[in-house]
């Protein structure tokens, strides 16, 4: 039998408002990439009221009613590749591991190799499939930059499970930065809510487009002349928050060429990577209910910077 394509009418609910459509149509179908749905946006296939749209940036309006064809696609599913990954735990149900750094979590389309995803896939054949194809177990990511402690969830209602503890922040997790600058206080928190930058599309800013609520509070652990280690606890999760709101206490990490960073200027050693690393983390199992707390080693390539900070700049 023929696949058809599939018609879908939807209505804009009150507190779905003043998003743009590809965002909004992407988290109503999150099996499809952004830029797959851009692309029908531009094909002609989505219609808001009675109007043609053609502009994935269109924002809008509470009460607006969408009407999109999504045409048949056949699924391609990422390939299972022999790559090391670091299991701190793993039972019927999930896995705990350290995520190198320089490593993408999940790959935007199905020919990506080299990814987390690719990893897992021949690491085992169970992994949740909530997440849509191209992102099996992913209960949540870290940036491709950052190394240490990730969830991944085995079975869909361990998933469903965890992703709820992310949305009540039921889950602890705590980070360790290195930056450039030092904070004017020794601990706080940062409220800023983050959206998309209005023209460098990899880039999130304070306010933008769709800005959401975020929370982030840090201790400083340590500084030396013009470098500090923060420890780091956001209490939500958005794209680049801990970037983002680090800047606006005038630090950047050392590496991050997205935010601040300039190669041979921020710090005095080649540093090949933003030095971000997610140290803990702490959720209720989601079968057993039992409160569990894993911890990933400092990596090398952080650990031989503080040591270099350490020996060159110390209060002696």
């Amino acid at each position: 039998m023929e696949n058809l394509p599939e018609d879908y009418h939807i209505k804009v609910g009150a507190q779905e408002g003043k998003r743009r459509l590809d965002i909004f149509l992407h988290q109503r179908f999150p099996q499809f990439s952004r830029s797959f749905i851009q692309k029908i946006i531009h094909q002609g296939k989505v219609v808001v009221g009675k109007k043609l749209m053609q502009k994935p940036s269109y924002i809008l309006k509470s009460g607006d009613e969408i009407d999109i064809t999504i045409p048949h696609v056949e699924e391609e599913f990422p390939s299972a590749e022999s790559l090391p990954v670091h299991i701190l735990f793993e039972d019927d149900f999930l896995l705990v591991l350290n995520k190198a750094g320089g490593m993408t979590t999940h790959p935007v389309h199905p020919q990506q190799r080299g990814t987390l995803v690719n990893a897992l896939l021949y690491h085992t054949k169970r992994l949740s499939g909530v997440g849509g194809i191209l992102r099996p177990g992913i209960v949540h990511r870290l940036d491709k930059e950052t190394s240490g402690v990730m969830l991944v969830a085995k079975t869909d209602p361990a998933h469903i499970a965890l992703s709820c503890q992310f949305k009540k922040r039921e889950i602890k997790k705590r980070y360790l930065a290195l930056v450039k600058g030092k904070p004017s206080l020794c601990e706080g928190t940062v409220e800023l809510e983050i959206g998309r930058h209005p023209i460098y599309r990899t880039k999130m800013v304070s306010g933008g487009e769709c800005a959401r609520e975020a929370l982030t509070s840090y201790k400083l652990l340590k500084s030396w002349k013009n470098w500090s280690l923060l420890e780091v606890y956001p209490l939500t999760g958005r794209t680049h928050q801990i970037r983002v709101h680090l800047k606006s206490l005038n630090c950047h990490l050392v590496g991050d060429r997205l935010y601040g960073g300039k190669p041979g200027r921020d710090f005095p050693l080649p540093v090949s990577r933003c030095m971000l690393h997610s140290k803990f983390i702490g959720f209720f199992h989601p079968e057993e209910k039992k409160w569990m707390e894993f911890e990933a080693p400092l990596p090398p390539d952080m650990k031989e910077i503080i040591n270099y900070l350490e020996r060159e700049y110390a209060v002696k």
